[in-house]
């Protein structure tokens, strides 16, 4: 009976040590399983048999009213009758015809946009891209549009796979019905769905997708773009010469009217730039012997919504600030720090993808803060050193405020990198950015002797409109911020005071070639246009309307104090 009851006694042991290692190995591999609080599934969802039978319907009805051949070859589309007032009317609400969109084929053919003499080029890179598509609410058959453009104009050699990132979407066609199409039309295509349960906002839905990418290089688009033949190839064998260059295909235009392909023609295109105010703007190309290349040309900044990176090096310098918060301001932050921290930025000619512009955008952003103006503040802090200040002025209440976050982790980056100083990347990398207050001969307010000071009167960005008259801010506001340039120009940052039909002055694009828009200021505060013979003059200029040039006279309406005046240059 001892004996029976020691060989119990061993067993159970036996049980429970073997109980015990179960439960360790069970623990061990749900480290190695995605995590549920990650909110991410890596593969569309099976669809069970009644939600197919409902999903098959509605896809059959959805493409028995597609249009064969409609906005083929990137022709303007049009629909009659009800479907064009229909589209009139979402196009209002949503800055896109979705009628339209839903009629056209969803792999529609394109032509060739680029310069015929890409096809001169014998690309044959090894590298192979992950292509990563960020949606939140997009229209389905615009998101599937991307996805196949991508399919039929990459040749799949080079396409690891496609990562659609759905960022908490609440359209239910972008669930099930996305996930069925994937399972019945694209099954032979590799494509992964990571599904965010809590919207992330674009930076931090990207990061998500890049985690998961397996391909050599990150290509990421919008989610309302048409890719064109050759359009990969240029990009990967570029990586694979130089995997510190990012890379940014030509964007054409995809009008949100009509879904036409608009082009500049297959020579013309311009590379990106930024305005002190923290945005991107298009620049022309930089040197002249650029102009004519098919070859990649330097790039100061990019758009942001699409670009290529060999994957390790995103994360070797920095990927994105996962701080930063929805969307904005991560296009320029990701620019000055490939220039500063050894990378090159780059435009590829013989790469070009269509666009969906919208004139305004169709959904919220989490919480309805600026995010743009806060994400930005975060890189001036970073990157701009001492060059900030010209944003600072334009958002004085984001210098300070705490609501821009921790910057620990961002400046440590950049210690770690050994990134150059922001002076470095205005000399060599944008050296004709204009500078407001480096190499002029006069900047600050230019003030009257009855507290009035020129003003740009609001006038919006690539506007023009007079150069205006107003009372004297207490502080330096940009909308009162002039220089004298040493060209010679009264300008603001991308405007400059040009003489129209002999006695108004308007604020319009500087341009460098026009005798109209040199001044000279003279020791007594006059500020003379040689092309007229006039002074500028603020005599019976009433508040917040525009100054004008007159004959010159010694006048106090003719006399302009600036706050500095440069006596070296």
């Amino acid at each position: 009976m001892l004996l029976k009851c020691i060989r119990l006694k061993k067993i159970y042991a036996r049980c429970i040590f073997i109980l015990i290692i179960i439960v360790c190995l069970v623990i061990i591999t749900s480290q190695f399983l995605p995590k549920d609080n990650q909110n991410n599934s890596y593969k569309h969802s099976k669809v069970s048999n009644n939600l197919s039978q409902i999903f098959e319907k509605k896809l059959r009805d959805y493409e028995s009213r597609i249009i064969p051949n409609l906005g083929d070859n990137g022709e303007a589309a049009f629909l009659d009758g009800k479907d064009a007032r229909d589209g009139e009317k979402a196009l209002k609400k949503f800055a896109l015809n979705t009628v339209l969109s839903d009629r056209m084929p969803l792999n529609r053919k394109l032509r060739d946009p680029r310069n015929k003499k890409c096809k001169d080029f014998a690309y044959d890179p090894k590298l192979k891209a992950s292509v990563i598509v960020i949606f939140y609410n997009e229209l389905l058959s615009v998101v599937l549009r991307t996805v196949w453009s991508v399919i039929l104009q990459t040749p799949g050699k080079l396409l690891e796979e496609i990562i659609l990132v759905d960022d908490a979407s609440t359209e239910e066609s972008l669930k099930g019905l996305l996930d069925y199409y994937l399972e019945t039309r694209l099954k032979e295509h590799r494509i992964k769905i990571v599904r965010i349960k809590h919207r992330l906002g674009l930076i931090r839905a990207r990061l998500q997708g890049a985690r998961i990418a397996q391909g050599d290089v990150l290509i990421f688009l919008d989610a309302h773009c048409e890719a064109t033949v050759g359009w990969a190839e240029p990009l990967l064998s570029r990586i694979e010469e130089d995997r510190t260059a990012v890379l940014v295909p030509i964007i054409d235009v995809i009008e949100a009217t009509n879904m036409a392909y608009s082009t500049n023609g297959d020579t013309t295109f311009q590379v990106g730039g930024f305005s002190w105010s923290g945005h991107f703007t298009w620049i022309d190309i930089q040197e002249e012997k650029d102009k004519n290349k098919l070859t990649p040309v330097k790039s100061p900044t990019m758009a942001g919504g699409l670009f290529a990176i060999e994957r390790n090096f995103f994360w070797d310098i920095g990927s994105y600030d996962e701080q930063m918060d929805g969307w904005g301001g991560e296009n320029l932050e990701m620019s000055f720090r490939i220039w500063q921290c050894g990378g090159r930025l780059e435009t590829v000619p013989c790469s070009r993808v269509g666009h969906v512009f919208r004139d305004f955008h169709p959904y919220s952003f989490p919480d309805n803060k600026d995010t743009h103006g806060i994400n930005t503040a975060r890189l001036a802090h970073v990157w701009m050193d001492d060059y900030k200040r010209f944003f600072f002025m334009h958002q004085p209440g984001l210098e300070n405020n705490p609501i821009v976050g921790d910057l620990t982790h961002r400046k440590q980056l950049r210690q770690k990198l050994r990134c150059k100083p922001f002076k470095w990347y205005l000399d060599n990398v944008y050296p004709e950015k204009f500078i407001p207050d480096e190499n002029v001969f006069a900047w600050g307010q230019a003030r009257t002797e009855f507290e009035m000071c020129l003003d740009d009167l609001q006038l919006g960005d690539d506007k023009v409109g007079p150069l205006g008259l107003y009372q004297c801010h207490p502080f330096l506001a940009m909308s009162q911020y002039f220089s004298i340039s040493q060209k010679g120009e009264l300008r603001k940052e991308n405007t400059c005071a040009e003489v129209f039909n002999g006695y108004d002055v308007q604020l319009t694009a500087c341009h460098g070639h026009q005798r109209e828009q040199y001044w000279i200021l003279f020791k007594n505060g006059s500020i003379y246009n040689p092309a007229v013979r006039k002074c500028l003059s603020s005599e019976g200029v009433d508040n917040g309307k525009g100054v004008k040039v007159e004959d010159c006279k010694d006048s106090v309406y003719q006399r302009w104090t600036f706050t500095n005046i440069n006596n070296t240059v």
